[in-house]
């Protein structure tokens, strides 16, 4: 697939912005539960459902700012370029200090980013379907 086709079917910017939020909002807490390591289940969960707010907001951003008329695709495919990237060095570090991964929790977690990135999609679609714009494109309508 040529550069020219990606650029055709992905609004590349909307989703560098989306992946931004993603990891600002989701990744410290993260890192934070990774961190505090608590055996509370009510804290984890709070963590857990945190980062996974961050990436429907990282995905309705992206659904949101796109100009392809395709906010569900980019909602989904934005959460799931940051979680993977973000899991990918999370993965890394874990091997190279000799822990173990739990490979399916992993995958299971992905299979969820993946819904707050459908979720995301549609909060960005609605916003759009009302005429809800970016600042940055006040002027063009």
């Amino acid at each position: 697939m040529a550069v020219t086709d990606l650029a055709r079917r992905w609004d590349l910017d909307a989703i560098r912005a989306g992946i931004g939020v993603c990891l600002i909002s989701a990744i410290p807490l993260t890192l934070i539960a990774a961190v505090v390591d608590s055996n509370d289940a009510g804290l984890n969960a709070l963590f857990f459902f945190g980062a996974m707010f961050g990436f429907v907001l990282g995905a309705g951003c992206a659904a949101w700012l796109q100009r392809r008329g395709t906010p569900l695709s980019h909602g989904i495919i934005t959460a799931m370029v940051a979680y993977v990237g973000a899991q990918t060095i999370f993965v890394a570090i874990r091997l190279i200090r000799g822990n173990s991964v739990n490979w399916f929790g992993v995958f299971f977690t992905l299979s969820l980013v993946m819904l707050a990135g459908l979720f995301g999609g549609l909060l960005g679609s609605l916003l759009q379907a009302r005429g809800v714009v970016p600042s940055s494109r006040k002027g063009q309508r």
